[in-house]
């Protein structure tokens, strides 16, 4: 599904900005990085927006049959949260049954893979490198982020209702779109280029320091990029998988020197 775009009005915007800022004073409104300098919805509300959303796919889209593939989600996973100084215990991953070639992490220490992305990538370190790149946009609040910068911009007042604990007037669809989730829940919101170059980069150091080879990382934009005139949901991101690819070969000597450091053999 396609990235669907709104025209700008830039002065109702603004306006909704600084009502919901108002409204919001009783919790107060702090600097963030949305392009008004405000944060109008507190991680707390973020979180819990993400479990909603998370729950919502759980009713609507059935997890995969493939024994196979839930356990090497869960061992890819477990290595790259481990690795990371974190319990992968209280971390939730599931492969749905989508075709979708597409992958998300929510701030609510949820994992989504589609059996789409599990028959394309090859082997574990392929898919490490997707769910290192997902992981990272949690670890960096990504999703905190979009939902403030949104809130600020074109859902304004219906967004800050959420973080006054009223869900009245929020379509589920977009809140779950700015979580990540991506085209098979809602509309297909991409990350920023920064953001996703952020990701791509703690992707890359996460999946060395579990002992995956990063230089799959590379492979793995190569095969997206091959995929033809209509490439996976997953690259539907502002940096073309070029740039990617380059930055990512940018980062490789370190990264290698991560992975050596963690016993792996170059």
């Amino acid at each position: 599904m396609p990235f669907v775009d709104r025209p700008c009005r830039r002065g109702r915007h603004v306006a909704g900005a600084a009502i919901a800022c108002l409204a919001l004073a009783a919790a107060g409104c702090a600097a963030d990085s949305t392009g008004l300098g405000l944060r109008l919805v507190p991680e707390e509300q973020v979180v819990a927006m993400g479990q909603q959303s998370w729950e919502q796919l759980r009713k609507e889209e059935p997890a995969s049959k493939n024994a196979a593939y839930q356990r090497t989600a869960q061992q890819v996973a477990a290595r790259l949260l481990t690795a990371s100084g974190r319990n992968p215990a209280e971390w939730e991953i599931v492969v749905f049954a989508s075709q979708e070639v597409n992958a998300f992490a929510l701030p609510n220490r949820k994992i989504g893979v589609y059996e789409g992305m599990m028959k394309l990538v090859a082997g574990e370190a392929e898919l490490a490198a997707v769910m290192g790149h997902e992981i990272g946009h949690v670890d960096e609040n990504h999703a905190a982020e979009r939902v403030n910068s949104q809130a600020a911009t074109e859902l304004g007042v219906n967004l800050a209702g959420i973080a006054l604990g009223s869900a009245s007037g929020t379509d589920p669809q977009a809140v779950a779109s700015l979580l990540g989730m991506g085209a098979q829940v809602g509309l297909l919101l991409p990350y920023s280029r920064n953001q996703e170059l952020e990701a791509d980069r703690l992707g890359l150091t996460s999946m060395a320091k579990a002992g995956y080879d990063p230089r799959a990382a590379v492979a793995l934009w190569q095969k997206m990029q091959a995929q033809g005139d209509r490439p996976p949901v997953f690259m539907s991101t502002h940096p073309g998988p070029e740039q990617r690819i380059q930055r990512l070969q940018q980062l490789m000597p370190q990264a290698l020197e991560t992975y050596r450091r963690s016993g792996g053999k170059t």
